[in-house]
């Protein structure tokens, strides 16, 4: 396990939905190869928050989380859920 960067007063942190509201556009279909190779590049940016979907409403969401969990070691990012609320 490493150890994330700890937040400053100045500091600011990157939430990207690439995963997720990125995916949504016309003609974009990303697999979970994909979603997996671009959360290591967000990762090695330096993103701080990474949103990967919506696991549970979506299967290709429910696998990206479950690969990420075991294939993929955040050194700064944290991998988030996107969830509704009304």
């Amino acid at each position: 396990m490493t150890t994330k960067a700890k937040p400053t007063d100045d500091s600011f942190h990157v939430f990207d939905t690439t995963l997720r509201d990125g995916s949504q556009r016309e003609g974009i279909n990303l697999t979970v190869a994909d979603k997996l190779t671009i959360a290591r590049h967000l990762d090695e940016f330096g993103v701080g928050f990474i949103e990967g979907g919506w696991p549970g409403a979506n299967p290709r969401d429910t696998e990206f989380f479950a690969r990420a969990r075991q294939e993929i070691e955040f050194k700064n990012a944290e991998l988030v859920a996107f969830g509704a609320t009304r």
